[in-house]
């Protein structure tokens, strides 16, 4: 679980922050106001979540292929005019 930390006080304490992060793969939550508005996550973490984006978004592109969305380029291009 990610630990809350304000902005001021991860702005004070960034390298720290970034250590924890960095070395200890801890996820911290950056919080305004008692809200959470942001995270520090390590690369590994980053790399995790923007795989399972990319992954999503083939699974609904081919989804969309077999109900028949595929649209040819020349197609696109002209509605849009390029």
């Amino acid at each position: 679980m990610a630990k809350p930390t304000g902005v001021t006080e991860a702005r004070d304490e960034l390298g720290d922050t970034v250590d924890r992060v960095a070395r200890n793969g801890q996820r911290v939550t950056l919080t305004r106001r008692g809200k959470a508005v942001a995270a520090i996550v390590s690369t590994d973490d980053l790399e995790l979540l923007e795989a399972l984006e990319e992954r999503g978004d083939v699974e609904d592109a081919r989804a969309a292929l077999r109900k028949g969305g595929f649209i040819p380029l020349a197609k696109v291009k002209a509605r849009l005019g390029l």
